[in-house]
């Protein structure tokens, strides 16, 4: 700088020279502000385990049924991601996410009235499934790839940690609060976390380094920001029609389908029943469920540091592999009070909770470039359909054979596949042909 040169030339000796001090770069300013969204946004995935006994006795609804409810909101959850990464690029991120926290607070906030089944269907699964959706992981995507040039995976793993930092804050209020009032306060409390978070995101959430003038951290040149793209449906299915045409795009999208069946659809969604079934008490297993959260803070964000560092493909088959073992030791670990074992499966567990997440963002980058964001939108909604298939599957086998055992079994199999398929994703980039 030539503030610098000057001060060598007029200042004291080199030895006793004060040091130019730097300033933080406005990227990390945006990274928080995306965490803290997030983070408010997180409420609502603390609660579908927590609504299955509380629904089933005072509507008389069959766990299969809720497990319907909470499977839309699941794939909606993924289905629209690539339409708000599209969105993102056409009206900004502010607007999108802005819109997307007033529309879970509308669904979780209209529970309190419901009296019917299909009541549910639309309040949780249709209005908080898309929201949520535009508020998932290609939110941290889009922001990561538009600030960040250097340290992507540990910001991406960050912002992946902040919904499980949203579970650790959520998952023990939430269950105090449905053991104490009954289910009606905490989905007014979800609605409330989500409203809470819009004015951070509306005054604070800059769409572009170009909108303060810097260039994203790491980059050695200003980069302009592109004009808005239109037609955001139109090329997201552009870009899910030249990514489908790639073996790495199915490959990451069939371990990431697993990853979803494996966290969202089966341990988030049935856990805390599936201990209540064995005599422990839903506070006692929603902490359990929280402290997975605390862990997989730790897990994701180091998961993010080996993602800048070592191959994406073995760190993968790592993780599912790993998942895999713990399923299927879990059956012999739910009991009526906690124990060592069932410690270290939290821990353990919490650890590999979505720690998959970086290395499947750097994957999508390494071969998709600039449409990543959105190729990672696609590959999110096979994680949330995966996901949703095993939040019904898991419901249906519960009425069926009186517990969960088959489900843990099942996938810890499935994590094993998705070991092996990680490993077959080549590292040679593939080439879309359109965008």
């Amino acid at each position: 700088m030539t503030t610098t040169s000057k001060t060598a030339a007029v200042g004291p000796p080199a030895s006793g020279r004060t040091p130019t001090r730097r300033r933080v770069h406005r990227a990390w300013f945006v990274a928080a502000v995306t965490f803290v969204t997030i983070i408010g946004a997180a409420a609502f995935r603390a609660v579908p385990g927590l609504f299955i006994d509380p629904l089933n006795e005072e509507f008389g609804w069959s766990r299969g049924t809720i497990g319907a409810a909470v499977s839309l909101n699941l794939a909606l959850y993924g289905l629209t991601a690539p339409f708000a990464a599209a969105l993102m690029d056409r009206y900004g991120i502010r607007r999108v996410v802005a819109v997307a926290l007033t529309v879970i607070a509308a669904g979780s906030g209209a529970t309190v009235w419901m009296n019917a089944a299909w009541q549910l269907m639309l309040c949780w699964g249709l209005l908080v499934g898309l929201g949520s959706g535009s508020m998932a992981l290609a939110f941290a995507a889009t922001v990561t790839n538009r600030w960040f040039t250097e340290r992507r995976g540990l910001v991406s793993g960050i912002l992946t940690a902040a919904s499980a930092s949203g579970q650790l804050i959520f998952l023990p209020l939430l269950s105090w609060i449905v053991d104490r009032y009954s289910w009606r306060p905490a989905a007014v409390t979800v609605a409330l976390a989500a409203l809470a978070v819009v004015p951070f995101v509306w005054l604070l959430l800059h769409d572009h380094p170009a909108d303060v003038g810097q260039k994203p951290y790491g980059a050695k040149e200003f980069v302009p920001k592109p004009a808005p793209v239109p037609r955001a449906a139109r090329r997201a299915l552009t870009v899910l029609g030249s990514a489908a045409r790639t073996g790495p795009f199915w490959l990451l999208a069939g371990t990431f389908a697993i990853c979803g069946a494996s966290t969202n659809g089966l341990i988030q969604t049935h856990f805390v029943p599936a201990s209540h079934d064995h005599g422990m008490p839903i506070t006692t297993a929603a902490s359990l469920l929280a402290v997975i959260g605390v862990f997989d803070v730790v897990g994701t964000v180091a998961s993010g540091w080996f993602t800048d560092r070592f191959d994406a493909r073995r760190l993968l088959a790592v993780y599912y592999a790993l998942r895999g073992v713990s399923l299927l030791f879990l059956p012999l670990l739910l009991a009526p009070s906690v124990h060592p074992p069932m410690l270290l499966f939290i821990v353990f567990y919490g650890l590999d909770w979505v720690a998959t997440v970086p290395p499947t963002l750097a994957l999508c980058r390494e071969h998709y470039g600039d449409d990543s964001p959105i190729v990672f939108g696609w590959v999110l909604a096979s994680h949330q359909v995966g996901a949703a298939i095993v939040a019904f599957a898991g419901g249906l086998a519960r009425d069926a054979f009186g517990s969960y055992d088959v489900m843990w079994l099942a996938s810890g199999a499935l994590c094993a596949a998705a070991a092996l398929m990680a490993l077959v994703i080549r590292k040679r980039p593939a080439v879309l042909t359109a965008s």
